[in-house]
């Protein structure tokens, strides 16, 4: 199983709208993916599933035994460990374990959790590892090849133990001055969780399944570029053009080989904007990339929806193949950064 998550601690860069068509993208290629919704905003929930269905999965009691929020019920009560999983099919190969607008709850038993850790308190080890435990038995119930975390903008407990699951790490950005910023806060974010979970580790309890708190940065997504004539338009392409950069020296430690993102490894995708086609993919409640004249992608539409589906295999074919380089990488196998 690999795990993935996508994450950056500014919000409305799209990244919601990225994971659920990479996720489509995946399953559509043959590959078995889960997605683990565990941003207390449940947005990526909400876009998978109808509403009739929402209302059976939070229903008016404490609960909601089918989200993420039900297997963690125990925890939160004091009373067990990490409940079965639900998995929601939204396709052959594509599962969803629901997120759960009550899953803020859960907050304060993190953050109660993280010091006690250090005096090898097996509970709060328990409390710290339970989104893993949870994305793993859900994705060895689904036979999932991939595991995809969604987890909400910000530096909390929640987002902590959420990455702590997860090995690699894709940043959405915007081109921007607050993706910038974001960038400054996350790369040294990530450095001090992984080496302060180490620390934990080495006081691990037995008997307890742990994440080894990875989060590699695999790379990053410049999502929302207006772009003309295959490029960012002017205001756009002096953050385009300084994410390289910030990038590099705030999340790999070095520098990047280029200023042109289009030239750096690290750029997995430039994706552009597909504004008219949202209120067709909502309607229709499929990724825009599937599309049909049924559901009213003719002319102009029709050429986007099939930009939008080669924009997004490309995406997943260098996300899939930079994870086999890195992990090529450290293994040994092939020098860092070969594709």
């Amino acid at each position: 199983m690999r795990t993935l998550a996508f994450f950056n601690n500014k919000g409305g860069v799209g990244k919601t709208t990225l994971v659920y068509h990479f996720a489509h993208m995946l399953a559509e290629s043959g590959i078995r993916v889960l997605v683990v919704d565990l941003d207390p905003q449940s947005n990526l929930t909400a876009m998978c599933l109808p509403e009739e269905r929402l209302e059976q999965l939070w229903p008016d009691t404490p609960e909601h035994a089918s989200t993420v929020l039900g297997c963690l019920r125990p925890i939160l009560r004091g009373t067990g460990d990490v409940g079965e999983p639900h998995i929601e099919l939204l396709g052959e190969r594509l599962g969803l374990v629901p997120g759960d607008l009550g899953l803020s709850q859960f907050e304060d038993k993190l953050s109660d959790a993280w010091p006690r850790a250090l005096n090898r308190d097996e509970a709060a080890f328990r409390t710290l590892s339970a989104f893993h435990r949870i994305a793993r038995r859900a994705s060895d119930a689904h036979a999932a090849a991939v595991t995809i975390i969604d987890v909400g903008p910000n530096l909390g407990a929640i987002n902590r133990a959420a990455l702590l699951a997860a090995q690699h790490v894709v940043t959405p950005l915007a081109p921007d001055l607050f993706s910038v910023q974001g960038l400054r806060n996350l790369g040294p974010t990530l450095a001090d969780w992984r080496r302060d979970w180490k620390d934990r580790l080495d006081r691990r309890p037995a008997g307890v399944d742990l994440p080894d708190g990875g989060m590699n940065p695999l790379g990053y997504v410049l999502m929302q570029a207006v772009m003309r004539l295959s490029r960012p338009v002017r205001a756009y392409e002096r953050w385009v053009s300084r994410m390289p950069a910030e990038y590099h020296r705030s999340l790999l430690m070095d520098q990047a080989p280029a200023n042109d993102a289009a030239a750096d490894p690290a750029c997995l995708g430039i994706m552009k904007n597909y504004q008219s086609l949202m209120p067709l993919a909502h309607d229709a409640h499929k990724p825009m990339f599937a599309l049909k004249p049924a559901d009213g992608a003719i002319g102009a539409h029709a050429a986007a929806v099939a930009r939008c589906r080669d924009d997004f295999h490309a995406l997943t074919t260098a996300v899939l193949q930079r994870i086999v380089a890195v992990e090529s990488a450290r293994a040994g196998a092939l020098p860092r950064g070969v594709a």
